[in-house]
């Protein structure tokens, strides 16, 4: 099978593509063939030797290294002791994360995964749709439903609204009853109206500390040395929940009655199955800003570091013939 490895830590030409045995389900694992898989900011933190975490608490990436924990795609084969899926099932997930010795190898025709990591794919999605679901989508769940445990009638901002975590978490607030304040470029206010935001900002040419008062959840999917701007908007006892490392001035914080809530997502394919169901039913969207062929994963990362995403990239490694197609 073709996959991608890296040798070394580095920029994006350290991604090539390479001929590699086809895996082989273990115990309590499925073999999938890969139709896409999902491009996250863990894939190029790990490229990058996870340069930004302090020295003493980086983790040692084991290499050659095989990126990617999001895919979608189908049951190649299932080993023993699986009897939830069978060969030809349409299937996605975030596999194997946050491991990294044994992590979801999704760049590549074909990976494996727990069984329990995977959903039942949406018929009305393309795999490549479904690929851009499972990490930013169970980020925001789990923020919202397990962290924050949000209460409808609440006022929630979105910081960096539009991106992968953003646009699922302002979605999932709606469904919440919350009213949810989005902060973004504007050149994604359109795509943001369309997921029902309340209010948009656009951080380019607003200072949102300066607009905004009385929230009760602030999700800052964008952190950053200067997310403290944002204590001024939260009433007082209200939630920041960070997506990012960021420094919010803890004891200024404290202060004001201001905790924090958050956790590493993990992977989980009842809570996967749950988003599974609103996006069959119309309720929730993935956006895809790009989409790049497996042997231009180089490319794709390239275009994730420039930033400004709307939505999910996302390598195609398959033809996708189910569902509606997505171009580049």
């Amino acid at each position: 099978m073709k996959a991608v490895r890296m040798h070394r830590i580095g920029e994006p030409g350290v991604l090539e593509v390479e001929e590699l045995p086809r895996p082989e389900p273990g115990p309590g694992d499925v073999l999938v063939r890969v139709h896409a898989a999902g491009v996250n900011p863990p894939d190029w933190y790990a490229r990058r030797g996870f340069a930004g975490i302090p020295e003493d608490i980086r983790p040692t990436l084991p290499l050659p290294y095989t990126p990617g924990s999001d895919v979608s795609g189908t049951v190649a084969a299932v080993g023993h002791g699986v009897t939830e899926w069978r060969e030809g099932d349409e299937v996605f997930g975030l596999v194997r994360f946050p491991s990294l010795e044994n992590g979801g190898k999704g760049y590549a025709e074909y990976t494996t995964s727990p069984a329990s990591h995977l959903a039942r794919k949406p018929a009305s999605l393309s795999h490549v749709e479904a690929a851009g679901v499972p990490m930013a989508g169970l980020t925001a769940y789990q923020f919202i439903v397990d962290h924050i445990k949000l209460d409808e009638g609440r006022r929630v901002l979105v910081n960096g609204a539009a991106g992968g975590v953003g646009h699922f978490a302002v979605q999932l607030a709606k469904i919440k009853g919350a009213y949810v304040i989005g902060v973004a470029s504007g050149r994604h206010e359109t795509f943001l109206r369309e997921l029902g935001v309340d209010e948009f900002l656009d951080y380019t040419t607003t200072r949102v500390e300066n607009e905004v008062r009385d929230v009760d959840v602030l999700i800052d999917t964008v952190g950053g040395p200067d997310a403290n701007r944002f204590l001024p908007v939260l009433r007082r006892g209200g939630v920041i929940s960070p997506v990012f490392h960021a420094d919010y001035h803890r004891e200024r914080a404290a202060d004001l009655g201001i905790s924090f809530r958050r956790g590493q997502v993990h992977s989980d394919g009842g809570q996967l199955a749950e988003l599974a169901l609103l996006l069959e039913e119309g309720r929730l969207r993935v956006g895809v800003d790009s989409v790049f062929p497996l042997a231009e994963a180089a490319k794709a990362h390239e275009r994730a570091e420039r930033g400004h995403i709307q939505g999910k990239i996302v390598l195609r490694v398959a033809p996708d013939q189910i569902g509606r197609p997505a171009s580049r």
